[in-house]
């Protein structure tokens, strides 16, 4: 790893040791070689190789190289081989729709898909993601996440992920993955790695060890490369003091060699910081291509770190050419591998992401030519159904007296209380990037959004409901007016009162939370709302849309607060999906995929917002694998008392029994293999480029009167590459061990040798059984959740396993069985470089309902 010090970029092998405990710098960057076992991915690599094989130095260039932000019709789109009729890759968020188009729809954010714990829902939503993608022209869906991993409970683009345990994330994002993909669209895993806030996000750098990183934030993007994902972004933090797009450690060593990705690493927008240093770390793609504004003084001469700066560094050998070739190839059998079957084709882009125009300039940044750029292609098929479901079930019942769920017969009367509950009066697309709470909230803001093709507010659905039914409707919409709230809370049987806590990226700010949430109170008033409702109503809901958890202690021990209820961002049928809980037509089945402490403090993290040097901050994660719920339930913190609702927490409409619980093991007893593989040579695709050949590869002539302004091209400016300092923007040649050139055959990694890391850690070495009976007079569903819990307060405290959600009619029951691998009850030992099986520690199964609640526990017969 290369440190940032006043004297320049130096390589330092001690200390990359020191703050990594890793004794490897991660050079070279490894490549794909075939792997005749796995037939698919064989055939995928096959049609790539052929056809990088046929590409000259500068089409190889393009297709690394975004063409510049506003550049083309995209986010993102690479140049392309015009000669072989092959478009340029067409890339754009985000992680819950496609951003910046029309007739598009609105999914529930990934933490809502985390809450249903249903693998069958979140598997459906990718799937249906994919479809409206590929629908829409896209190559590149740009989600989904696990970094933020949620570190720090105000985290300003938590929601945008899944959930601060590992595990959970794990599985949803590999699920995630496999329905994109299966659509014929790639996706990207992002944001790898550690970009676990939006202050400083830019600069901020974070030490980390070893053991930290394997055990937490690397373990959904081993589940995530297991899954195939084609890609994976690169943050824009520094790790252990190198940017994670120029960071060999984290690109090369942990990514590609250790978890064995076979797809593109492409960068953030903007997070690209050099030519040689990218290139030669395991950047494969740069996006958007140039510095995202108008050129300065510092700007590279190419305006951009590569396009023609790669090519020069080719052209001097600085950059080898079987690198190159590995990006192009690595990009091209990703391509290859989700287009089969039915998917072969590729539709071209039919919309615009700079206009809502039918007509408008193919190129906006030059603003021309001008063209027809939008088809207005309607692409929601029947995913409004999906959507609803999702919503209604990731709905989180965190307390429920017996109010619920209320009687359309019997209820006379029904009061819809508060700013969230309501349309927005200028429409739900008024906010640019939804950085407003004007009306209900069902999204976070920033580059995580899209458009609702329409939103159903809580108020709107309660509405018709109660026309319906014959229930008498009052409504208030400000949460400041607390007279006229109370006076519509006291003439109604039931009151539901609504509030907000919303939060998204850095470059759009809502009153001061630039991001990241300033605090985990309500927004808008909507604390002294609750209360003031709740003192004049017995029978007052509380339903919360927030980012994640905020103190709700107050609720939660108030009387006269019957129900309490997370909605989180539920997308376009968020009233419907609230509806469908509240009246029983759905049964609850949301489990929080986080933790609800009674206060800020008791969550043990602190979030970096001041830094001695705002241009240099710097960020320990002191708490190691312990956030979230593994901190509040470890050995000796005595946090357990701080928790209002636990991880898992929720409750349906039925009561269920635990019975029966077996461990029992059913293989692995001797032991694993570690990886001994070694690489094939750098294969070299095609044409061997001749250093110094630069008149070859200059612009066309007559090229001039057709270029377009800011357009990033792969060509070589010979009066640059002949002067004195080049385009090897620091760090220069001079920087990097002669290995990261190094071509031969390389050893592989012992945790290595499959996608996802070494196979061994698959294996089922333990089956949990238990019986689940529902107790209860109505069918529900209950989401079962098993916790392993090693009897050592520096082993991770608890870890989740199961999705199973088990639809019971009453006194039915069903045997639910988990299946427990090498990697699950491992930990990561730094000096061997390989997983462990943690046998000197007692280990323990406990099975039930959250991690709070506990019901039923086993020793491990390790």
């Amino acid at each position: 790893m290369r440190l940032q010090t006043s004297a320049g970029l130096l390589p330092l092998i001690s200390l990359t040791t020191a703050l990594t405990e890793t004794p490897f710098l991660g050079f070279p960057s490894p490549w794909i070689s075939p792997d005749p076992s796995d037939t698919e991915w064989q055939a995928a690599y096959e049609k790539a190789v052929a056809f990088v094989s046929q590409l000259t130095l500068t089409e190889k260039v393009n297709l690394t190289t975004g063409t510049g932000w506003e550049g083309d019709r995209c986010i993102g789109k690479t140049g392309s081989v015009p000669r072989l009729g092959f478009e340029g890759f067409c890339l754009m968020d985000g992680p819950l729709g496609v951003r910046y188009v029309d007739k598009a729809s609105a999914f529930p954010a990934g933490m809502n898909a985390a809450a249903t714990f249903s693998k069958r829902l979140i598997r459906a939503r990718g799937e249906a993601m994919g479809e409206e993608f590929r629908g829409k022209g896209v190559d590149v869906q740009l989600g989904p996440v696990a970094g933020a991993l949620g570190r720090t409970p105000q985290g300003g683009r938590n929601w945008e992920g899944f959930s601060p345990d590992p595990y959970l994330t794990g599985v949803a994002i590999a699920e995630t993955i496999r329905g994109i993909q299966s659509r014929g669209v790639i996706a990207c895993a992002k944001h790898y790695i550690l970009n676990e806030q939006e202050h400083f996000r830019g600069s901020v750098d974070v030490r980390i060890g070893d053991k930290t990183m394997h055990e937490l934030y690397l373990w959904p993007f081993a589940d995530a490369v297991r899954a195939g994902v084609g890609s994976v972004m690169c943050s824009y933090n520094r790790i252990n003091g190198t940017y994670a797009c120029e960071n060999e450690w984290v690109q090369n060593y942990l990514l590609k060699n250790e978890l064995g990705f076979r797809g593109f690493v492409m960068s953030d927008w903007g997070a690209q910081h050099s030519t040689l240093g990218s290139a030669l770390s395991g950047l494969d793609m740069a996006m958007p291509g140039d510095m995202m504004g108008p050129p300065s003084a510092s700007s590279p001469p190419y305006g951009s770190h590569w396009g023609g700066a790669l090519t020069q560094a080719v052209l001097k050998g600085e950059v080898p050419q079987w690198r190159l070739d590995d990006m192009v190839t690595r990009i091209m059998t990703s391509f290859f591998r989700v287009h089969v079957g039915s998917y072969t084709s590729r539709p071209e882009p039919n919309f615009s992401a700079w206009t809502r125009n039918t007509t408008g300039p193919q190129y906006k940044y030059s603003n021309r030519p001008w063209t027809t750029v939008n088809s207005h292609v309607d692409v929601q098929a029947n995913h409004s159904a999906l959507i609803r479901e999702l919503a209604a079930k990731s709905t989180v019942i965190l307390k429920n007296t017996g109010i619920l769920p209320l009687s359309k017969s019997s209820l006379t009367s029904l009061a819809v209380i508060g700013n969230d509950a309501h349309d927005n009066p200028h429409g739900p697309n008024s906010c640019p990037e939804r950085a407003c709470i004007n009306g209900t909230v069902a999204m976070g803001y920033g580059s995580g959004t899209t458009d609702f093709p329409y939103l159903i507010s809580p108020a709107t659905a309660l509405l018709g409901l109660s026309q319906e039914y014959n229930i008498t409707f009052f409504n208030t919409t400000s949460n400041w007016d607390l007279p006229t709230a109370q006076s519509t809370a006291s003439n109604a049987s039931v009151a539901i009162v609504f509030a907000t806590a919303t939060s998204g990226e850095n470059f759009v700010s809502i009153d001061g939370n630039a991001g990241d949430r300033n605090n985990l109170t309500l927004w808008d008033n909507g604390d002294a709302l609750i209360r003031a409702v709740a003192a004049v109503n017995p029978n007052t809901i509380v339903v919360l849309h927030t980012s994640g958890p905020v103190v709700i202690d107050h609720a939660d021990k108030h009387p006269n607060i019957s129900a309490i209820l997370w909605a989180g961002f539920p997308g376009q049928e968020s009233g419907n999906g609230l509806a469908d809980v509240l009246f029983g037509d759905v049964h609850p089945q949301g489990r929080s995929p986080f933790t609800w402490g009674k206060d800020l403090e008791s969550y043990g993290v602190e979030l970096l917002t001041v830094a001695p040097d705002p241009r240099s901050p710097r960020q320990e994660f002191p708490e190691g694998v312990f956030i979230d719920y593994r901190w509040f339930l470890s050995e000796g913190k005595g946090e357990r008392g701080r928790v209002t609702y636990g991880f898992g927490h929720g409750v349906g409409y039925t009561e269920f029994e635990y019975g029966n619980l077996v461990v029992e093991r059913v293989g692995g007893r001797g032991g694993h293999e570690v990886n001994k593989g070694r690489t094939i040579p750098a294969p070299v695709m095609g044409e061997v480029v001749d250093i110094g050949d630069v008149d070859r590869w200059t612009e066309p002539e007559g090229f001039e009167g057709w270029r377009i302004p800011r357009y990033v091209y792969p060509w070589v400016n010979a009066t640059v590459y002949n002067s004195e300092n080049g385009t090897a923007r620091s760090p220069g040649i001079g920087d990097f061990p002669p290995e990261a050139r190094d071509g031969g055959v390389q050893e592989e990694l012992p945790a290595g040798g499959k996608e996802g890391g070494n196979e061994g850690l698959y294996e089922v070495l333990f089956e949990v059984k238990v019986d689940v009976k529902n107790a209860g007079t109505r069918e529900g569903v209950e989401v079962v959740q098993l916790y392993l819990s090693p009897n050592n307060p520096l082993a991770p405290s608890l870890l989740l396993r199961g999705f199973d959600d088990v639809l019971l009619a009453p006194n039915a029951t069903k045997t639910v069985t988990f299946s427990l691998t090498r990697r699950d009850i491992s930990e990561w030992n730094t000096e061997a470089q390989n997983w462990e099986i943690l046998t000197k520690y007692q280990q323990t199964v406990f099975v039930g309902a959250s991690s709070m609640d506990l019901r039923l526990n086993r020793t491990l017969p390790l």
